[in-house]
């Protein structure tokens, strides 16, 4: 009786050998080989493909990504991560402003639309000027395209040394603001070009690279 068992188990384990020896002659394990297309980073850098999963490796710094916000951008040279300042914020960074001990701040928010409401509306809102506390007027507003996105320029603040301009750009179902904030301006002189003040440059420098879902 044992023969038999014996038999019959050396009959099954031949059987199973010469199956997975002819599955290993006709169907080799090969390596993944992944597509051979790479991303496009924020900063122009490319990224390719890795194994297994054939994914494409992250951005590498200065490229940033805020996947809660679905946004990437390329920070400009000399911000480093700062402190949220409120609970709208999703991002925060500051630096030292050119001869001077005053830090420049760029901040970025996130507003989300009421079903009942619109994003000019959500922008009307949230666009309240740092010296006067109330909201600023639409005649106030302006419009430029940087990169490949439209968006609304409110100065919120030019008061005692603060110059502080935001930039929102609508969404489907939300607002996003970012704010470039430079302290230590000429704020009182009126040939003043705000658009050269130095963070207000980095500013508008990460907005061309900006990517939003």
């Amino acid at each position: 009786m044992k023969s038999l068992f014996f038999g019959i188990f050396l009959i099954i384990l031949l059987g199973v050998s010469g199956f997975v020896y002819r599955n290993a002659v006709e169907y080799p394990i090969r390596p993944i080989a992944c597509p051979l297309d790479a991303q496009v980073c924020p900063d122009g850098t490319t990224v390719a493909r890795i194994g297994p999963s054939c994914t494409f490796s992250p951005c590498q710094p200065p490229n940033v990504s805020l996947a809660d916000a679905g946004i990437a951008f390329a920070l400009p040279v000399g911000f480093s991560v700062t402190t949220l300042p409120d609970a709208a914020s999703v991002a925060a960074y500051e630096t030292i402003v050119a001869s001077s001990t005053e830090k420049g701040s760029i901040i970025m928010r996130r507003y989300d639309i009421n079903a009942s409401s619109t994003a000019l509306a959500t922008i009307q809102q949230t666009a309240i000027g740092g010296a006067s506390g109330l909201p600023v007027p639409t005649t106030s507003f302006s419009s430029t395209v940087l990169g490949t996105h439209r968006f609304t320029v409110v100065t919120i603040e030019r008061f005692e040394g603060v110059v502080d301009v935001a930039y929102y750009l609508a969404r489907g179902t939300d607002v996003l603001r970012f704010d470039a904030i430079d302290r230590g301006a000429d704020w009182t002189n009126p040939s003043l070009d705000i658009s050269t003040l130095q963070t207000q440059t980095a500013l508008r420098e990460l907005l061309r690279t900006l990517r939003a879902d």
